[in-house]
């Protein structure tokens, strides 16, 4: 992991981002709005992961300046349900507190569990569920696995995303994330169960990431763009191609939301 800390070090060129933001699906064009931008495939990277498995991830890191601070951004994600490896994005989050990032927020697509959280609405994720049973930490050998989860989303970068979705008019809800593993889609009884364990949205991400960016030392805030109601609660059949097509829709909102988080300097909350 040192040679990638070392290669990314040396392309930034003395850019030292302290934040840096996951782009889930419908946020990939964010990372065109990045001024002056150092993009480094995730092919340059050893143990970054390929990233030929998803349609709409890219798999590249941007750094430069957004919105007048320096970020570092992740353009695609490896999921659990591409190999069943839980730890597939730990050569990314270690790479990260590596070069000096101490803040990381993450953005995914989810599907409401909620009949009031209609596609487009953007999640703050309060918290999560890990139905998925898998955890990226299995095989670390010594008590530092142990990672407390108590405060996983941290207080001060929710409250600053709030503050920024205030300024910007976006309506932001909060919640809570249920993590399947994929990828299948859920069932309806599988919905219905998620509604009563406390769920707000489903997906196949973010998870992993956040129990790798705490055990790392990093402060986690984490949003979704949710793209659909969940199996059961329309009676219509869900597909990836319906994921893809709505995320650009609750993205643009997201987008918005993180610049105006940037600009106003709250990314450092």
């Amino acid at each position: 992991m040192s040679r990638a800390i070392d290669i990314i070090v040396e392309r930034l060129g003395g850019l030292a981002p302290t934040t840096a933001v996951v782009l889930g699906s419908g946020l990939g064009p964010l990372a065109d709005e990045i001024a002056n931008a150092v993009r480094i495939p995730y092919g340059d990277l050893p143990g970054f992961p390929d990233m030929g498995g998803v349609s709409g991830h890219a798999g590249e890191l941007v750094a430069g300046a957004f919105a007048g601070t320096q970020v570092l951004m992740l353009s695609g994600r490896a999921h659990y349900y591409e190999k069943g490896d839980a730890a597939a994005m730990r050569p990314v989050i270690e790479a990260l507190a590596g070069i000096g990032i101490t803040k990381l927020i993450l953005t995914n697509a989810a599907g409401s569990v909620d009949p009031e959280m209609l596609p487009g609405s953007i999640m703050l994720i309060e918290d999560h569920i890990n139905f998925s049973g898998a955890n990226p930490l299995i095989g670390e050998p010594d008590e530092r696995r142990f990672v407390g989860l108590t405060r996983a989303y941290d207080a001060d970068l929710r409250a600053s995303v709030e503050k920024a979705a205030g300024i910007a008019g976006v309506r932001l809800r909060k919640g809570v994330y249920m993590w399947f593993s994929g990828p299948s889609f859920e069932t309806p009884a599988e919905i219905r169960m998620a509604r009563l364990m406390g769920a707000s949205a489903v997906g196949m991400s973010t998870v992993p990431e956040v129990i790798l960016a705490r055990f790392f030392g990093l402060r986690v805030a984490a949003c979704s763009v949710i793209t659909n109601l969940a199996a059961g609660m329309t009676g219509a059949e869900l597909s990836h191609s319906e994921t893809k097509d709505m995320a650009p829709v609750g993205g643009a909102r997201l987008a918005a939301v993180l610049k105006t988080m940037f600009a106003e300097g709250l990314a450092d909350g």
